[in-house]
Order: C-alpha cells, then structure tokens, then sequence
C-alpha cells in the first residue's frame, strides 16, 4: 500500500476502512489464496473464516494480536503467514490447524511457544525468527516433519539436547543470537545441511567434516579463533573460508543460496510446501 493511501485511510473510521480494502474478498478465491498483507488491520475479518477450502493465508505486516476462533474452520490451510505482527502469544486457534505445513511467526513479540505447537504434527517449515524467545522451546522438538527451523535474531543461548530428535531438519538458522559455544546437540546432527551460526559468540568451532549432507555453514561474525572443518564440497561463509579443501570465493564474495534456504525473505516470495 502506498504512503499516500496509508494518509487516507488514517482518516477513516476503521470498519469503514477494512470494508474498503477487503471489497474485494468476499468470496473464495479460485486460487484458494488470501493475501491480506501490509492491509494495517487490527482483526481479522471474520468471514475469511468461511473459506474452508483455502490453502493459503497470509496476514503479514499487520498490527495483529489476536485471531478468531473462527479460524479453525480453515482445516484445508497449508500455508499461514503471521509475521510483522504485534502477537505476544500464539493464539492457540493456529495450533487446531492440522493440515499446516509452514508457519511464519517472524517479527512479532513471542516469548514462548504454546505446548499445543505439538498437535501441528504436517508442520515442515517453522519461522520464529525476530521474537523475545531467551530458549527454543522444546515443544518445537516434537514436529517430527520438521525441515527448516529459523530461529535467528532472537537471544538463545543454549539449543535443548531433544532437538536431536528432528531427524527430518535439515536447515538451521540461528544468526543473532546469544551462543557461546557451537550448540553440542548439532553434533548429533549429521543429517544437517545448512547451518547458520553468523553474528554470535562463538570462539571455537568443533570439526563438521562427519556431516556427510552438509552443503553450507554459515558462522561469520564469531569471535572465533579457528574456522569448522568441512568435508569436501561443502560452502563456508566466513572467517578462512578460502583456506578449504577446494577453491571458492573469499568470505565478502556473494555467494548463491537457493531460494528455499534464504533466511530473509519478502512477504509476497515466501516458500511452499514441498
């Protein structure tokens, strides 16, 4: 929405507001997709809740914190986008939504995660980056489907021993956060492929080369005094990264990441289940 549209709508009355801007979904998209980002709503209309086949919905760059109960009746949806909201809680409505298989909570004011996180057993895709969280809450350790876990920018830490237990993740994103040590329980991980450790407190870095999957590490922005050996192959991004087994670019080099892997994604090009 433009600055010039955003100055309007500051002068109308706000149900007369949301009419104006949600006029054009009454009905269910053939596409089964709402998009009712950046929109500056306060609720969410509830007759989006009567769409019962969409898919996908996302609610992004709004000024949410609360959702209908009204919101279970989308048992179809795959796909749910709550980022750049004003959420201190996860509305426990989201954890009846059993057919999920992204969920973006980016960017909102989460301190915790509801034990009920466990019954979103379809979940692949979890973003919780930019919130409060001072630990991973270990309710995340028991979506078994779990692929890729983005908990940058908040303050861990530690990561819990459980989280061994994902035996489908396969990408890490912890950037900005408080660790101070390479997290142990990574370790056990072999079956990794990304990990991004950049912009902590990590002085050494233990040896990666047992990861027989692993494609990227990601660890610039450490106070580090080595650089994680890799096996063969496998693209490191910072400190010595030039100093691996084969050439590559140095550390300031822009270096490809396929798009299902990025941690910082535009609302309208986030990534779809598999």
């Amino acid at each position: 929405m433009g600055n010039s549209l955003k100055a309007i709508v500051a002068f109308v009355p706000p149900n007369k507001c949301q009419k104006y801007l949600l006029e054009d979904q009454e009905e269910m998209p053939v596409d089964k997709m709402v998009d009712l980002s950046g929109r500056q709503l306060r609720r969410l209309p509830v007759h989006i809740c009567s769409f019962r086949e969409l898919v996908k919905l996302y609610l992004s760059d709004n000024n949410l914190n609360h959702l209908p109960p009204e919101l279970e009746q989308l048992q179809n949806l795959q796909i749910l986008a709550l980022d750049f909201n004003n959420f201190k809680a996860l509305p426990l409505v989201v954890c009846m939504l059993k057919q999920l298989c992204i969920l973006y909570l980016g960017n909102n004011k989460l301190c915790s995660l509801p034990l009920e996180l466990r019954l979103l057993q379809n979940l692949k895709t979890l973003w919780i980056e930019s919130n409060c969280l001072q630990y991973l809450p270990e309710v995340v350790c028991e979506l078994s489907l779990l692929k890729t876990l983005h908990a940058g920018s908040n303050a861990l830490r530690t990561l819990p021993p459980q989280l061994q237990c994902l035996q489908e993740l396969r990408t890490i994103w912890l950037s900005g956060n408080l660790l101070s040590e390479f997290p142990p329980v990574l370790l056990d991980m072999p079956f990794l492929e990304v990990i991004d450790v950049d912009r902590n407190s990590i002085r050494f870095f233990p040896s990666l080369a047992h990861f027989p999957g692993l494609k990227l590490v990601i660890y610039d922005h450490n106070p580090c005094r080595n650089a994680p050996k890799v096996a063969k192959g496998v693209r490191r991004v910072g400190r010595w990264s030039e100093e691996t087994p084969e050439p590559r670019k140095r550390s300031g080099a822009v270096i490809e990441i396929p798009p299902d892997e990025k941690p910082l994604l535009p609302p309208a090009a986030k990534t779809e289940p598999e």
